[in-house]
């Protein structure tokens, strides 16, 4: 019993740890893959190196982005921050 309770503070310090870092982070990972997933042709994105365009062809694992001055960009689906609505 006396053992249990000196590994308390430790346990509880785990179970902190996990709600407020591991378990949020997982449900982020889980949104973006589903966006990312989820991407059309025609879809206005930003890439994580702030490129903005418009997807003009897909692959499986890449996506041919269309800048507002006509260039075409290839990236792969990974490198898509966010759809723009």
């Amino acid at each position: 019993m006396e053992m249990l309770v000196s590994l308390l503070p430790i346990i509880l310090m785990f179970v902190i740890f996990y709600f407020l870092l591991i378990r949020p982070q997982q449900k982020r990972q889980k949104q973006v893959r589903q966006m990312q997933s989820d991407l059309q042709k025609g879809d206005t994105v930003i890439t994580i190196g702030g490129f903005h365009g418009e997807i003009h062809a897909m692959d499986e694992n890449t996506v041919v982005i269309q800048g507002g001055d006509g260039s075409k960009l290839t990236y792969d689906r990974s490198a898509i921050r966010e759809v723009k609505q």
